[in-house]
């Protein structure tokens, strides 16, 4: 669903429109279709998840398959967590956007930093295997990239973390709030050494067990279905020829559609990172040779990507961190990220040739410039 009571800053959902979302039965056929072809793990966002009606319902019906709901947490009650504790196949990732002040700045409410506390209280007691993602910004990285805050959702009983990196997009982009390159590379830092340290998962979508930077939608890991049900490249490419209201069916939508063949294809052979990020020029390329739609209800997702500045994403070549843990290289290797399948498909040589962010004439990087050369023994931990 588009619904939402946050207005979130960067937040790239047409939340304040028309309500978008599928309805149950066409819910229950893209999981079903999913399930035919092997797939039995889901993330489910908004908007927010839980406002809509058949959300528990949904889960009720698919209790082979795992969910990861995306959510503020708002609207977890006492009932709710223990009800998705009956069900027994979904874990709640709370967001959590900075302390009180910060919170509702970022996400235009008032008393957001409490309810989302409350929220994870009440998974923790229903006995839910509970997480709290956080999009790192300039904002929120001095009070939540921290020790002492890891060691307060320790306290609280939270199981796993999940540090994102916020990344400008949408109508109101927030381009004050990213980071810059050093800081990109601080976050990458303080996830390795802490998942050495504490005793608490820390999640990540976007390196290898080397450090090396990684884009899930580049393999097809992951592609994104709209509250229209659109079949988006990723969340924030907000463009689609198919729609999972096509007969066809998803497993036939996805592996024979050229666009998202075309978009696989030309992120791997240009960057490890997030084309939208550093090559926003390609991106419009791939939409108008396909004539993908815009997917949005305020239809000026072309002109939000005509207005974007490359700006460098997660890859930052000669500045890769290496995992420490052996838990997290062992699983990052053979199987979260690429069961191999990264190999041979990303072209680092091909990747190279491409002009570098740092090198952009400065009226179209909208960056500071990327250090070149090789990490330093801290940078390897």
């Amino acid at each position: 669903t588009s619904r939402c009571n946050l207005r979130c800053q960067g937040c790239w959902v047409d939340v304040s429109g028309p309500e978008r979302r599928l309805e149950f039965e066409e819910l229950d056929r893209v999981v079903q279709g999913a399930k035919r072809a092997g797939n039995s793990f889901f993330g489910l966002l908004g908007g927010e998840p839980f406002l809509h009606p058949a959300l528990l319902d949904l889960l009720d019906a698919h209790k082979d398959c795992y969910f990861q709901i995306f959510s503020n947490g708002h609207f977890i009650t006492e009932s709710v967590a223990r009800r998705l504790r009956e069900i027994g196949n979904a874990t709640p990732l709370i967001s959590i956007e900075g302390r009180e002040l910060v919170s509702d700045k970022r996400r235009g409410g008032r008393g957001v930093f409490g309810r989302s506390i409350r929220a994870v209280q009440e998974c923790v007691r229903a006995g839910l295997i509970t997480g709290v993602a956080t999009s790192i910004c300039q904002n929120n990285i001095d009070d939540l990239l921290s020790e002492a805050w890891l060691k307060e959702l320790i306290a609280l009983g939270v199981h796993y973390v999940w540090f994102y990196v916020f990344r400008p997009s949408g109508p109101n982009p927030g381009h004050e709030l990213a980071l810059r390159p050093e800081q990109q590379v601080q976050v990458r830092r303080f996830v390795v050494e802490m998942r050495t340290k504490m005793p608490i998962a820390i999640v990540d979508s976007y390196f290898d067990h080397r450090g090396v930077a990684l884009c899930p939608m580049t393999t097809g890991i992951s592609h994104h279905i709209g509250p229209g049900g659109d079949i988006e490249p990723c969340p924030v490419i907000q463009f689609a020829v198919e729609n999972v209201r096509d007969a066809r069916g998803v497993y036939d939508l996805i592996t024979h559609s050229a666009f998202l063949r075309d978009f696989r294809e030309a992120a791997a052979k240009t960057t490890r990172g997030c084309i939208l990020l550093e090559r926003p020029d390609l991106v419009k390329q791939l939409v108008i040779k396909h004539g993908a739609r815009d997917t949005t209800s305020r239809a000026t997702a072309m002109a939000e990507v005509e207005a974007m500045r490359p700006r460098p994403s997660q890859w930052l070549p000669g500045r890769e961190i290496p995992e420490r843990h052996w838990m997290y290289r062992w699983a990052k290797r053979l199987w979260f990220h690429d069961f191999g399948v990264y190999d041979g498909r990303l072209d680092s040589s091909a990747t190279r040739k491409m002009p570098c962010i740092g090198s952009l004439p400065e009226e179209r990087c909208d960056c500071a410039s990327v250090p070149s050369g090789s990490s330093s023994s801290q940078d390897h931990g």
